[in-house]
């Protein structure tokens, strides 16, 4: 399939998922944000990982200083300038997301990745290693076996086969958490309901949605992003509450007009709001191709001349016609791709040719380059 075939295909997609018009499409209030301190909270720790089949760090220092702290937790001091040889052995980064309202006891699901030498942490056991948050408190400890999706092998001439990265994997239900995180849910009188992208008639939206289901004066907009929500009461009047307002239906407004182009695919996504105004769009292809034909030159019999190479160049440069194109005022989406597609430009010339009716003001839509 030619770049050009796959970019009529791609907007004819467009063109059917929005259709000429977009129509209101109503959401979830759950679908649309979250209330503030319902987070998770990220988690790190340093680890060592032992078992393994000659493919771990060798001697690197921060594995060794590692190796040495962990064995010094049985009561084991090596002798000064003594150092292990850390073949079996990796440093490793682990990392976890606590969910809100975890319980101390309750497991989690944690990634351990090598951060030295380890060619492979397959068969790997992680030794027990503590998981801070972002305020040095320990939230948990993780021990366990890895499971490891890749797979790394070495010969002796040299030659490697590696499949996916084999030197990262996880560990189901290797850490416990040990410390709960205070959210504040249960304090103060509202919750507050945070938007996932500022938008105020959205949000005046959800706000009218949850006085209509609760009374006048349950909820009111803080700004573009955030509603308050009148609350009392413990947790479980508090819970309800929040269960009854997610699970409210809100009409979502029609998003601001934007085309995305990532630079280095070429993908371009055109939303339903973008409108064009009145425009001349012509795109022109000139190719020019070099045709080297060198010819051998031989000297004459008994002569003192060398053969040699004679060049011959033919250069030829050819330009396709390319018909200008009328944009109506206020064009739509539609209109916007029927026109593209009768232009046949590839994914690269549509980029400059947005950029240029950017450029000229008939272009009523943020773009953006990602």
């Amino acid at each position: 399939m030619t770049q050009r075939s796959i970019l009529i295909a791609f907007l004819a997609l467009l063109v059917a998922g929005f259709g000429f018009a977009a129509p209101a499409s109503a959401a979830r209030i759950k679908d649309m944000g979250q209330f503030q301190g319902m987070r998770t909270n990220q988690l790190t720790g340093y680890g060592i990982v032992v078992g393994l089949a000659g493919t771990g760090d060798d001697s690197l220092d921060y594995a060794t200083l590692g190796m040495k702290g962990a064995v010094s937790r049985f009561g084991l001091t090596l002798p000064p300038g003594v150092n292990p040889a850390l073949k079996n052995a990796a440093a490793v980064m682990i990392t976890a997301d606590l969910p809100p309202f975890a319980k101390p006891g309750q497991r989690l699901d944690i990634t351990v990745s090598a951060i030295g030498k380890a060619k492979s942490l397959r068969g790997g056991t992680l030794v027990l290693a503590p998981l801070y948050g972002a305020d040095g408190q320990i939230y948990a400890m993780a021990q366990g076996n890895l499971v490891i999706g890749g797979l790394g092998v070495d010969a002796a001439d040299g030659s490697k086969l590696t499949v996916n990265v084999p030197s990262s994997g996880r560990i189901a239900n290797g850490a416990t958490i040990e410390r709960a995180v205070d959210t504040g849910f249960a304090y103060g009188d509202h919750l507050l309901f945070n938007l996932h992208q500022f938008d105020a008639t959205n949000a005046k939206r959800v706000a009218d949605a949850i006085n209509r289901a609760l009374g006048p004066g349950a909820a009111t907009m803080v700004d573009g992003a955030s509603i308050s929500i009148r609350a009392g009461g413990g947790g479980d009047e508090r819970m309800r509450l929040v269960s009854l307002v997610e699970n409210l239906d809100v009409v979502r407004a029609e998003p601001p007009a934007k085309v995305i182009v990532n630079a280095r695919t070429g993908t371009v996504v055109i939303n339903g709001a973008v409108r064009v105004g009145t425009a001349a769009v012509t795109q022109g292809k000139l190719t020019v191709s070099i045709k080297e034909s060198p010819t051998v030159v031989q000297p004459a019999p008994f002569s003192r001349g060398q053969t040699a190479i004679e060049p011959s160049s033919e250069i030829e440069a050819t330009e396709d016609y390319r018909p200008a194109f009328l944009m109506k005022p206020t064009a739509s989406l539609a209109e916007l791709v029927d026109a593209i597609n009768r232009m046949g430009v590839p994914p690269g010339d549509l980029v400059a040719i947005l950029e240029a009716l950017s450029q000229a003001g008939a272009l009523t839509a943020e773009l953006v380059i990602i």
